[in-house]
């Protein structure tokens, strides 16, 4: 079936044929300023915005004028753009989901099936008034759906198989919103209807498949999210006062606070134990009010996750601060004591005299007893002894020190 703009174009073809080369070139000129409505613009989609472009449009139009059906009545007429004064008008046709631009495109939002048929066009201008029709198919909008072999998986363990329900073969696929092809852990089938993952993380998730339903557009299924059970991956256990290489110094009366830290999935359970008895407390916040004496010692921190059969665990030692003992640099002494001290001075000093008197004493006589005998009476030797016993004097008797007597150290002699 020719639409009316080939028909116009055959006819001044015919025109031309039977008459001379001249108007062959005349009219030829003539049909390639003919307005007419791009073809690529004359395929919609439901729900989509379609939008009617007219090439070869002449530079003084006046007024565009869109009609449904293959004239432009007046009783068809959708909407109308006056270029002058930049008003429009609304006709019979009109469902309020119509507009035109400044370039004469018809743009209808939210096609539905039934605006499927034949768009006529009438261009105004100063001297002349073109028209052409085209027919408008709007396609039924497919959205492809998908379903996943399982929506609860453990973190970097179970596989997730995908399927995309949709008549059309060229299927893309989005993992985390990011489109995807073959991978190590990610398999597609031959028909790219089916998307397996291997090793499931908690990254994957939401999956979705599209198809191209026109150029560069793309419609997208819905959005299945896969729960993925993780963790703890890490445990940490934070105090007031801080704790320093497990350890956390308390005073007597103060609070005390602890509190574990885990990130998974669901949330862990918490279980508390104190000197390897276990507390019925199970958040993962402790506080010590006031801190007793029994309530020193190692307390363990224990994260667990049920689907991961994921189990952590942290320890700290609660004790009393250490003190560096004070030393007093001041020295006192009791009167009593200092008394005996000065008794005691005295006698070591008064028996300190003795001895020394005494030893002097000795040394001195014994040295003047042995000058006194060599310078002597000893030094004629024995004609001395002789000539005294011819004077008729006694003899002396001589003698050394007797030991451990008195005379100790003493030479004395007897007449």
């Amino acid at each position: 079936m020719c639409k009316p703009v080939c028909m116009y174009v055959c006819v001044c073809v015919f025109f031309c044929l039977s008459s001379s080369a001249s108007l062959l070139a005349c009219v030829i000129r003539q049909a390639s300023s003919q307005i007419y409505i791009a073809p690529d613009s004359l395929i919609g989609v439901e729900r989509y915005m379609s939008s009617l472009a007219i090439e070869n449009a002449p530079e003084d139009v006046q007024e565009y004028s869109w009609h449904r059906g293959a004239n432009d009545t007046e009783e068809n007429l959708i909407i109308s753009y006056n270029t002058t004064s930049h008003s429009r008008r609304d006709g019979p046709m009109y469902s309020g989901r119509e507009s035109v631009s400044i370039r004469g495109t018809l743009r209808i939002r939210r096609s539905q099936l039934n605006d499927t048929g034949n768009y006529t066009v009438r261009v105004d201008t100063i001297n002349d008034t073109q028209r052409a029709t085209g027919w408008l198919e709007i396609l039924e909008l497919e959205i492809p759906q998908i379903s996943v072999n399982t929506t609860s998986v453990v973190d970097g363990e179970d596989a997730v198989a995908a399927t995309c329900y949709t008549s059309d073969s060229h299927v893309q696929w989005y993992v985390n919103y990011v489109p995807v092809s073959g991978n190590y852990r990610m398999t597609i089938s031959p028909d790219n209807k089916t998307l397996v993952i291997r090793m499931f993380g908690r990254f994957d998730s939401p999956l979705q498949c599209g198809i191209e339903i026109l150029p560069e557009l793309i419609q997208k299924s819905d959005l299945v999210y896969v729960t993925v059970a993780y963790g703890p991956y890490s445990l940490l256990l934070s105090s007031s006062p801080t704790a320093f290489n497990g350890i956390l110094s308390a005073e007597i009366g103060s609070q005390v606070e602890m509190k574990c830290i885990s990130y998974s999935r669901p949330e862990s359970k918490y279980r508390w134990i104190h000197n390897g008895s276990l507390l019925s407390f199970s958040e993962k916040n402790f506080t010590l009010p006031s801190l007793t004496w029994d309530q020193m010692g190692r307390y363990r921190c224990i994260a667990e996750n049920s689907a991961t059969q994921v189990t952590l665990y942290e320890e700290v030692h609660v004790q009393a601060p250490w003190h560096r003992p004070v030393v007093s640099r001041s020295f006192t002494i009791s009167g009593s004591l200092l008394v005996l001290l000065i008794i005691f001075i005295v006698l070591g000093f008064t028996h300190f005299l003795v001895v020394l008197i005494r030893a002097l004493f000795r040394h001195y006589s014994t040295r003047y007893l042995l000058h006194w005998a060599q310078g002597g009476a000893l030094a004629g030797g024995s004609n001395s002894r002789d000539s005294t016993s011819l004077r008729g004097e006694a003899e002396p008797e001589w003698g050394r020190d007797q030991p451990g007597t008195e005379y100790s150290g003493i030479i004395w002699a007897n007449y």
